[in-house]
């Protein structure tokens, strides 16, 4: 909906994807780490495999943030620096831990309930409700995303709510970014 506006949008699961391309660093060195089981027989990530191994192995989830997170900040912030727009929205799911939190200006939360996060992790991966409470549980609680935020837009209602809160935020943000 801010893309929409006219909003410039960096979004961190495109340039994640991105950096994990075939001839990219970062492919070779998740390779070099984690064995050929988490590259598929093209040669690409096999997110799944991944996905199972980063969650049931924590020191497995932060040496792939170590190799993935660097480039993802740098990428961001060369995306950042080359736009010339009046303010962009940085899209990083789980900014509560991530370095890029000391990098914006300010922190909006999309919020929803933990059953409404359930449904959709349910709509979108086809898991089962176990898989989807063990991804919740992995992440940054709701109580610390709202914690951190300086605005937030509740998404549980329905599609006209979400664009009253969209266009009165992007409202004040055009405010907040005039010298």
């Amino acid at each position: 909906m801010f893309a929409n506006l006219g909003v410039p949008i960096i979004d961190t699961d495109i340039i994640a994807r991105e950096v994990v391309e075939p001839g990219n660093p970062a492919l070779q060195e998740i390779r070099e780490r984690f064995g050929d089981d988490v590259i598929t027989e093209t040669g690409n990530l096999d997110r799944e495999a991944m996905r199972k191994l980063i969650f049931d192995d924590h020191n497995a989830r932060a040496d792939l943030e170590a190799i993935l997170h660097p480039r993802i900040g740098a990428e961001v912030r060369r995306q950042s620096e080359s736009l010339a727009a009046e303010y962009q929205i940085i899209a990083v799911p789980l900014l509560v831990d991530s370095a890029l939190r000391h990098y914006v200006d300010r922190i909006l939360v999309v919020d929803c309930s933990e059953e409404k996060q359930i449904e959709r992790l349910l709509q979108r991966d086809s898991g089962t409700a176990e898989e989807a409470k063990r991804i919740i549980a992995s992440q940054a609680t709701r109580d610390e995303r709202l914690a951190i935020a300086d605005d937030v837009i509740r998404n549980d209602s329905d599609l006209p709510n979400l664009r009253r809160q969209v266009s009165s935020l992007h409202r004040k943000y055009l405010c907040l970014s005039k010298p």
